[in-house]
């Protein structure tokens, strides 16, 4: 690719996506927000789209390109509102189809290829999550499909997540069920890695079966599921009622079909998820659902839309990152420094990078980590 005339590799990051290459006049103000300048990281979202334009050797390169966590805080901050995140897609998309990937996301993707998530493991094995729960099955009728994400699918610890939401779910009353072991992974993680193949595919998978078996309204556990099922899917002619666990949670409260009974008096700090918070703008839900299950919050030194990010976005979970480059213990450490006894959260990537900073950091014995219905469930 380095030999090709620079407006021929320019042309072909624009035609995969990055339609908005051109427009960065690099300023460097995405490069000023963006986390691993805190840590020292070898990735620089400035050089890589200056390489992008100039066709320039080196942007194909793990270390540079497959260092963004696609947490937007760059797009945020960008003053000619440039899509960096599609950029870096283009980019990818680009090197992916000359298999010059990390290896271990070749892993993720062909495990999605074969068994339709991202965890290496078999299909068959989607719903042990649920076992002894008398999970109901979505059927005709049921009002909400519940979708879970594979990582609260497969991984043990966030699997306390997936059941902590069924049990608040049964308790109000709500009707809702699973379709179980021919669900797919939503894909999203597969398209920021650069498969748009993959991620066409599962997509679409997911679309025909939630269409053949009727549903209209979808409720999700991760914010990953609830950005692609919202933002992508309907460019496919996925088109349904989404709603993140915290939104309907907060609703059932309301309605007086939740009722927290007393809050444990700890004090609670709450990180902002980067796909429920920059990319899909829910941030007021899960702090009313703190406020309303009688918790209290503390607030970190960033919050809201400059959250940082926990570092597993992008593909980033399956990726190895050096113990001193890694933004989750700074993150967990901004916690116990808000005076915070639990940190939450409202993702399941989150929950997995955070408790792994607290081996890291040491705060184990200081410091908790928990999910928004696993608190809520405590206390109802």
């Amino acid at each position: 690719m380095a030999q090709m005339p620079f407006y021929e590799v320019n042309q072909m990051i624009t035609y995969a996506g990055g339609a908005d290459l051109n427009l960065c006049m690099q300023c460097g103000l995405c490069a000023g927000l963006c986390p691993w300048r805190e840590v020292g990281g070898e990735f620089d979202v400035r050089r890589m789209i200056r390489q992008g334009q100039l066709g320039l050797e080196g942007y194909e390169s793990a270390d540079v390109l497959y260092g963004c966590t696609t947490c937007k805080k760059c797009v945020i901050n960008c003053p000619r509102g440039v899509k960096i995140i599609d950029i870096m897609r283009a980019m990818r998309s680009i090197i992916a189809e000359t298999g010059s990937i990390p290896e271990t996301l070749k892993t993720v993707l062909g495990s999605c290829h074969s068994q339709g998530n991202p965890w290496s493991e078999p299909r068959e094995k989607r719903m042990d999550w649920a076992q002894g729960l008398d999970v109901p099955e979505f059927k005709e009728g049921t009002e909400y499909f519940l979708f879970v994400c594979c990582t609260s699918c497969y991984d043990m610890r966030s699997r306390k997540i997936a059941r902590a939401v069924v049990e608040l779910l049964k308790k109000a009353g709500v009707s809702f069920g699973v379709i179980g072991v021919e669900e797919s992974c939503c894909g999203e993680a597969v398209r920021k890695i650069g498969s748009e193949e993959e991620f066409n595919k599962l997509a679409q998978s997911n679309i025909k079966l939630f269409k053949n078996k009727g549903v209209k309204k979808i409720i999700t556990v991760g914010p990953h599921c609830y950005y692609s099922f919202t933002k992508e899917y309907p460019e496919l002619g996925g088109e349904f009622e989404v709603y993140h666990t915290s939104q309907i949670f907060a609703r059932l409260i309301e309605e007086g079909k939740l009722t927290p009974s007393g809050a444990s008096g700890k004090k609670v700090a709450y990180h902002d998820p980067c796909y429920l918070g920059r990319h899909s703008e829910i941030y007021d839900k899960p702090r009313e659902l703190l406020a309303k299950a009688g918790l209290k919050k503390v607030d970190m030194r960033r919050e809201k839309a400059w959250s940082l990010c926990c570092g597993g976005g992008g593909g980033r979970l399956w990726l190895e990152t050096k113990p001193e480059q890694r933004f989750s213990d700074i993150r967990v450490r901004e916690a116990k420094e808000a005076g915070a006894e639990i940190l939450a959260t409202a993702c399941p990537y989150c929950i997995s990078m955070l408790e792994d900073s607290l081996k890291t950091t040491n705060l184990e014995d200081e410091l908790q980590v928990k999910e928004l219905s696993e608190l809520l469930l405590e206390v109802c």
